[in-house]
């Protein structure tokens, strides 16, 4: 097992960060990381996500959704060929500061067995959720005017 956590504040709100995530369509417009993402936001139901770990392959994925809490978290469970192999539970969790800022726990667990002979590629995951969250911190954070 192996498990990725980053974390960033964000001075937005938990809903603005919220409607940023779930608004799949434009994530091709401001994600570096997730280069696109669809499927309807239902638990049970499966997505369509393509990541680019720094500037490699693009690599899809078809998770199902784990956890739908609004404004709170987003949950997931994916799966390389088949369950054991090389899983990943990716998450985010908002939560609202006292001063009406948002943390941003974004994250994945990884169980299976092809996990500690793919450590390279994990590295590659922790910058890219990084580079996402400042992505992220920036669109929450722009004025739109």
């Amino acid at each position: 097992m192996r498990k990725i956590e980053t974390q960033i504040i964000i001075k937005a709100t938990s809903e603005k960060v919220w409607n940023i995530l779930m608004d799949f369509d434009t994530y091709s417009e401001w994600n570096p990381f997730i280069k696109f993402i669809s499927g309807d936001k239902n638990i049970g139901n499966n997505l369509l996500v393509k990541i680019q770990p720094d500037k490699d392959k693009i690599m899809t994925f078809k998770p199902i959704i784990l956890k739908v809490d609004k404004n709170k978290e987003f949950r997931w469970l994916g799966k390389f060929l088949f369950k054991g192999l090389f899983d990943g539970e990716h998450y985010f969790i908002l939560s609202q500061t006292s001063e009406g800022y948002t943390t941003l726990i974004h994250g994945e667990i990884f169980n299976g067995m092809l996990v500690g002979l793919l450590k390279g590629i994990l590295n590659k995951t922790e910058e890219g959720f990084k580079t996402m969250n400042v992505a992220l911190k920036d669109k929450a954070e722009t004025v739109v005017k």
